[in-house]
């Protein structure tokens, strides 16, 4: 809110447009670590807010917990010295006081456009709640609390006193507003004014009917475009090479030609060309984690920056790109509340590497994926998730895909693994096509050493003819179905391991499937697959994580039910783990050689069975 991206260029921000007041608790403030966090966005650019007023509801208590068993600093307030954030310690029990420093507050905010923050100290009458006995455990602060008057009837005390108002009116007041409350929760129908607002479902196949194609003379422009910057911009020699490498790129319609990041960067020029805002951000996304997006350019001799999606001349509305602090809970929480606040925007948060998604899991429990049955919103939020098992060890392999899809339900999300550059297109551009008419958080598993293999590019005929699809048959034996004796599926970088493997052409009796959407799975669209196969006598999930990772543990059930029977079902990858990947490059690319292998062996599973226990990997 405040920020303008109706026009092409980057956005606008006015910072009198809204008053931003954040409440907490005195315990969570020193406690929490996304204070800290959300705290040091004060001043970022495209985070900060022009100034954010905190109130800290000070209880002096953290549930059953003292303020000395909390904190190591004096006031619960003091880690906002840190951010230079001015403070005012405030009597909870004097209304004219705290009137006061809220009008502190504003003044300060208005004059210098940043935070500040107020220390409201009082105490909780009951506790933590209503039916909480807090004697237990702070006795002696309880028996004062007990004896102290509250803030109305010291209010009242005073105003009487100042001859404000007669003796006796204050409860007379109380008394009255007290029995038209009783009347109104006596007349109230709970079962009927107590429910939740549900968001209108969206039309039946709105996703299906989503044009994502664009014309091939359209993006050869907006490629021109794409390439042009200021007159004496003096670019890395690396990037110059590239950039000339792309002046002929599209020449030949079916040259695949269009690498991952191409793709991408075509996506949000078209989406941009389309009016519709771009806003992305995550950890060194203006040059991308794997030096392969540069959205933004730097001079090498003066240090000046340009983003091409910021200049085109086909744009109708603005694109912000932003690297983010090396946060994940408060980043991705900013963005979910940006998206929320702005449907109509293509918002887009990228981490690092997948596997940090772990940090925002507060967020994506508590809001993403609980938006609708729990809150009520609509978020369209996209994560692209770095996911895939290079031999780099636990920390740095996995967007957690298993984790989304336990929380995949009542179509809450989408889930994709894309294995092409033109799905990937024609992903983004659905996602944008459908921000009004059918929102829901896109989650991404985008790749790492496959942003530059050639079995990732597409061709500008996938681009300008295509759209996306959720699953892919294998084109290599769609013409002898009835020769396949077996079915693979798969999803992300296990399939072009798989495609790529010496064994792939030494098995005819193989068909390889590609799961692109994995939620919500697309049944209907494996029907025919399946039925065209009609020898097929067993089907295999392969996968490259753990068995109890990755998507088999949500899959295996459903896949074993739409089977019905008419096909042996099993799952080939690694043995269930704690850690989701070795720490060991050698040792995972052994395993690694070993799954490809079970998956085209086509001998008995007992066999199997036992090579799969000497490598640590499973076949059921």
């Amino acid at each position: 809110s405040g920020t303008s991206m109706d026009k092409p260029g980057p956005p606008v921000f006015n910072y009198g447009v809204t008053l931003p007041i954040l409440l907490h608790g005195d315990a969570a403030f020193s406690g929490q670590g996304i204070v800290a966090e959300t705290l040091n966005f004060s001043r970022i650019p495209g985070y900060r807010t022009g100034g954010t007023i905190h109130v800290i509801a000070n209880n002096q208590l953290g549930y059953t917990t003292n303020p000395g068993e909390s904190r190591s600093t004096l006031y619960a307030s003091d880690m906002a010295k840190g951010f230079e954030i001015p403070i005012v310690h405030v009597n909870a029990d004097d209304p004219e006081a705290c009137i006061e420093a809220a009008r502190l507050a504003m003044a300060y905010r208005t004059k210098f456009r940043k935070d500040f923050l107020i220390d409201l100290v009082g105490y909780r009458r009951y506790g933590h709640n209503e039916g909480d006995e807090p004697t237990f455990t702070q006795p002696l602060m309880y028996q004062a609390i007990e004896q102290h008057s509250t803030v109305r009837e010291i209010w009242a005390n005073t105003l009487v006193q100042r001859a404000v108002v007669q003796a006796g009116e204050p409860e007379q007041m109380v008394s009255r507003r007290m029995e038209h409350l009783q009347h109104e929760l006596e007349a109230l129908k709970a079962e009927e004014a107590m429910v939740e607002p549900i968001p209108e479902p969206p039309p039946p196949g709105a996703a299906r009917r989503v044009k994502t194609a664009v014309p091939a003379e359209r993006l050869r422009r907006l490629n021109q475009a794409l390439l042009q910057v200021p007159e004496n911009f003096a670019l890395h020699r690396k990037l110059e090479r590239a950039m000339q490498k792309r002046q002929k790129a599209l020449e030949n319609m079916d040259e695949a030609t269009v690498d991952w990041a191409m793709a991408e960067e075509f996506a949000f020029a078209t989406i941009l060309e389309d009016g519709i805002p771009i806003r992305l951000t995550g950890q060194d996304v203006e040059r991308g984690t794997f030096s392969h997006r540069h959205a933004t350019f730097h001079d090498v001799k003066n240090g000046n920056r340009f983003t091409a999606l910021q200049s085109i001349p086909q744009a109708k509305a603005a694109f912000e790109v932003r690297n983010s602090p090396l946060s994940e809970e408060a980043a991705v929480g900013f963005e979910y509340g940006y998206n929320v606040q702005e449907p109509g925007r293509l918002v887009i948060w990228e981490a690092q590497y997948g596997d940090f998604i772990n940090g925002a899991q507060n967020i994506i429990d508590e809001f993403l994926a609980s938006a609708r049955s729990k809150w009520g919103q609509t978020p369209s939020l996209v994560l692209l998730l770095p996911h895939g098992y290079e031999g780099a060890g636990p920390d740095h392999s996995t967007g957690r895909l298993e984790r989304f899809l336990a929380l995949a339900e009542e179509t809450n999300m989408r889930i994709a693994n894309c294995t092409t550059s033109a799905q990937y297109f024609h992903l983004l551009r659905r996602q944008a096509g459908l921000l009004r008419i059918d929102p829901l958080p896109l989650i991404v598993m985008t790749p790492k050493s496959l942003l530059r293999h050639q079995r990732v590019h597409s061709t500008l005929r996938d681009l300008s003819e295509g759209n996306f699809l959720p699953i892919i048959d294998d084109a290599w034996t769609a013409g002898r179905p009835d020769a396949v004796r077996r079915i693979i599926l798969c999803s992300g970088k296990i399939y072009v391991d798989l495609i790529s493997s010496e064994l792939r052409e030494q098995n005819a009796a193989i068909a390889i499937v590609r799961v692109e959407q994995l939620y919500p799975f697309r049944f209907e669209l494996l029907q025919p697959i399946f039925d065209q196969y009609t020898r097929c006598e067993e089907v295999i999930w392969v996968q490259e994580e753990p068995e109890n990772m990755g998507a088999w543990p949500y899959l295996q059930p459903r896949l074993k039910e739409f089977l019905n029977g008419r096909a042996l079902l099993h799952y080939v990858g690694r043995r269930g783990n704690a850690s989701p990947a070795e720490g060991s490059a050698a040792w995972h690319t052994i395993k690694q050689n070993e799954i490809i292998r079970q998956a085209f062996n086509l001998e008995s599973h007992r066999e199997i069975n036992e090579r799969a226990r000497k490598y640590k990997l499973v076949e059921k």
